[in-house]
């Protein structure tokens, strides 16, 4: 299968923007309980189209590197996931903030080192 030029760039942003949607879920996730669905409409809003095949191994991926927790609510027959950020996942983003506030500046002011 030949990419085009448009799958191309769909394939670089995603790798762009994964970083950026891990931490708006973390985001959330310090707030308060998220799910899967309800994350992937909040990142929407944002403009990150972001599928169930993509937004759930995201998931699964800061749960496994302790970063969220999650808990199976049941809503009458039906069961889902609530994720709520870890202590370590608290002070990851913490530490993101930092990084991220560093960058906007470097970003905001024009500088480059290119």
């Amino acid at each position: 299968m030949k990419l085009t030029k448009l799958d191309y760039v769909s394939a670089v942003d995603r790798d762009l923007y994964s970083g950026l949607i891990r931490l708006h879920i973390l985001h959330h996730a310090v707030e308060g309980p998220i799910f899967g669905l309800g994350m992937a409409e909040e990142l929407a809003r944002h403009g990150y189209r972001i599928s169930p095949g993509t937004l759930y191994p995201l998931l699964h991926g800061l749960e496994k590197k302790g970063y969220l927790k999650s808990k199976q609510i049941r809503g009458g027959k039906s069961r889902r996931k609530a994720y709520r950020a870890t202590p370590l996942g608290r002070k990851a983003l913490i530490a993101a903030k930092g990084k991220l506030r560093e960058l906007i500046g470097e970003l905001m002011e024009g500088k480059s080192r290119s």
